[in-house]
């Protein structure tokens, strides 16, 4: 039986995670180049702006191996006391690419404040060569990543890489004005701006990260419409004790209880596979858990 639209087999989701390791392999080694020319630039112009922008590439560049790691470890097979998988691990880089994009981004802004109070002489034309160059570098990492499926791992991955990019363009556009009109205050202007823009996506990230580990409800499913759709199949009398969560990104999974009536002569076997039939074609649930009770079935105090 072929997978719903929007639901990954087992095989495709193997293949995907083998496909994101190459393409972050790529962007490692990209980032990598663009971090020691950024560096040499920086040295070489006198540009703290270059030089952090470097120490920026240089976080983001720890980010991604991290994210290198958690896709191979998602990969590893579960195990008996793993018996999920290594799935998670992919949510907790996520949340530390997030946490770490805030910090970031509260560096620059301090670098920022730093700069207004005491504006910096440097060699525009070097800077801004360099820092076409890391734009460029950082625009082709982008599209390396954007081939990629999004899950939150790769997305905080391709998060980094657009911060590197937004801080190259401004270190571009800070160096061509500064030149242009001598202006020094444009440089911490731009830099503060960029920090806004980074640190308003890895909130969004990390909050993504924090619900998938609270085991809330994945986005786009509503727990409500789901017990109702549960609760339409013919022969089902009650729906109680109704979980939805993610493992990773896009795979739900659900747990329930479902009180049938067996004197519509559906056993309890067709009436499973009836609801999970529903739930998959309907969510695009395809792990579920549900235990099947009678009408006259009485819960057994608190133990569910």
């Amino acid at each position: 039986m072929s997978a719903p639209p929007g639901v990954s087999t087992e095989a495709e989701t193997r293949e995907a995670r083998l496909f994101q390791k190459r393409q972050l392999t790529l962007v490692i080694v990209l980032t990598a180049v663009i971090l020691v020319v950024e560096v040499v630039g920086g040295v070489l112009s006198g540009s703290l702006a270059l030089l952090s922008d470097a120490g920026h590439m240089l976080t983001d560049l720890l980010a991604l191996v991290l994210s290198l790691m958690a896709v191979g470890f998602a990969s590893l097979p579960a195990t008996q006391k793993k018996t999920y998988g290594y799935h998670r691990i992919e949510i907790l880089t996520a949340l530390l690419n997030g946490s770490f994009l805030i910090l970031i981004s509260a560096g620059i802004l301090y670098k920022a404040f730093q700069r207004l109070l005491e504006p910096v002489t440097v060699a525009t034309g070097l800077m801004s060569g360099v820092a076409l160059l890391g734009l460029l570098g950082n625009l082709l990492a982008i599209a390396i990543l954007s081939r990629a499926s999004q899950s939150l791992n790769i997305r905080g991955a391709r998060m980094h890489v657009v911060g590197d990019a937004l801080s190259s363009f401004g270190v571009l556009a800070a160096g061509l004005a500064i030149g242009l009109t001598g202006w020094q205050a444009i440089d911490p202007i731009v830099g503060a701006v960029i920090a806004v823009v980074i640190v308003i996506g890895a909130i969004r990230l990390v909050r993504e990260a924090v619900d998938v580990l609270l085991e809330a409800a994945p986005a786009g499913i509503d727990l409500e419409k789901v017990s109702e759709a549960i609760a339409a199949v013919p022969g089902v009398l009650e729906v109680h004790d109704l979980h939805v969560w993610s493992i990773t990104t896009g795979l739900p999974a659900l747990s329930g209880h479902v009180r049938i009536d067996g004197a519509r002569g559906a056993t309890s076997d067709e009436m499973l596979n009836r609801i999970k039939q529903d739930v998959r074609d309907r969510f695009g649930i395809v792990h579920t858990t549900i235990q099947i009770e009678s009408r006259a079935y009485q819960e057994l105090g608190d133990v569910h």
